[in-house]
């Protein structure tokens, strides 16, 4: 977040920055979106709705749980939310009471492990790697639940690595949960975009997972702050208690909006952006791989690259903030996702055009035969 906020001050000043730290995509809210929002303003629909959120919206979601993933969801257990944070600060607010723990993985997004932290419970940080494809099996849980621990936090495909957990390893770490008697929370806000192979949901292999996800980044919807969440039956009511109270409900203009989201028409043109995206990826990998960075595992999702820079640096962190100052290119350096090897990581994100892609690789190639 600092590096962000200086690469903003920077270019206040004037400076030319290619922005490859921010976790945003760069392409405006489809069109249909818009005018469905813009209608839906004109025609006065801008009151409260209830908590759980607008019952056609949530049968929507429940109809795309369908479709893409072939799994039958209540529309009762799914209630809209003020972005995916909004969910996790419902859930959290539910599950935790002071000290107690939930596994998450090293590297990792940190507002997580923040979040956790303000409920007073502790987060247990997972050291993970390319070998497991930088996400939790189920011996890791096996070999990391404690006393105080009560659940499992996972995300999927991973911010900061892009990497898409394998089904075998989702459906395992299922297993393990519910063999130790804690809950589960999947954080699925990159789905849809993917490269390659699908993500699987959680939901395919139970029902008692808390499911999160985003109209924000496959939706192009950050703005609007609109997430949604699959709960347990046995945790509707409570769920719905503590939304009533924390924020009466999401934002009404937005979820009228997301209805158009999930409509044909827009999936074309979602679908076109996230071929888009994986031009950029295989742009961005190829070029950091002949500048001599290592990617041990190819991101198969989201819109992030993790990559190895030990081979030109042994600090990571000074790495990026000298590649700001000096070329005027922003990354995000490992630190901020953990401690697991932070040192070697850089983060870049693709969400920014290829032109820029390709200054953005000129100028590391100018700074690194400026170092040499």
């Amino acid at each position: 977040m600092e590096l962000l906020a200086k690469a903003k001050a920077l270019e206040a000043q004037g400076r030319n920055i290619v922005h490859m730290e921010i976790g945003e995509p760069d392409f405006p809210t489809p069109k249909s979106i818009v005018e469905a929002g813009v209608k839906a303003m004109q025609d006065g629909y801008i009151k409260y709705t209830s908590a759980a959120g607008l019952p056609q919206l949530r049968q929507a979601i429940a109809e795309y749980y369908a479709y893409c993933y072939q799994v039958s969801i209540d529309p009762d257990r799914i209630m809209i939310t003020p972005g995916a944070s909004g969910a996790f600060l419902l859930i959290l607010a539910t599950l935790l009471s002071k000290n107690k723990e939930i596994l998450i993985s090293d590297p990792g997004y940190p507002c997580n492990r923040n979040i956790i932290r303000l409920f007073e419970g502790r987060p247990k940080l997972v050291p993970v790697t390319y070998e497991t494809h930088f996400h939790l099996t189920a011996k890791l849980v096996r070999d990391n639940w404690g006393e105080n621990t009560i659940g499992v936090w996972l995300a999927s495909p991973s911010n900061p690595t892009g990497t898409i957990i394998e089904n075998d390893a989702l459906k395992g770490i299922c297993q393990e949960v519910e063999k130790q008697g804690g809950v589960l929370i999947s954080d699925e806000i990159y789905h849809g975009l993917e490269y390659g192979k699908r993500s699987a949901s959680a939901l395919e292999f139970t029902q008692d997972a808390f499911v999160v996800n985003s109209f924000s980044k496959y939706f192009g919807m950050t703005g609007w702050r609109l997430g949604w969440v699959v709960v347990p039956a046995s945790y509707c009511e409570v769920l719905e208690r503590v939304a009533q109270n924390a924020f009466i409900s999401a934002p009404s203009l937005s979820q009228y909006a997301a209805l158009a989201a999930l409509s044909e028409e827009t999936f074309v043109e979602l679908e076109e952006r996230r071929n888009a995206f994986e031009r950029r990826r295989d742009f961005l990998y190829d070029g950091l791989l002949d500048l001599g960075f290592s990617i041990e595992t190819i991101p198969d999702g989201a819109f992030y690259i993790y990559a190895d820079c030990s081979s030109i640096t042994s600090d990571s962190y000074g790495f990026a903030w000298d590649l700001l100052e000096k070329v005027g290119v922003a990354i995000t350096p490992g630190k901020d996702f953990g401690k697991a090897n932070a040192h070697r990581y850089v983060r870049f994100a693709y969400t920014t055009s290829m032109s820029r892609l390709k200054e953005g690789i000129g100028r590391i190639q100018k700074y690194l035969c400026s170092a040499e």
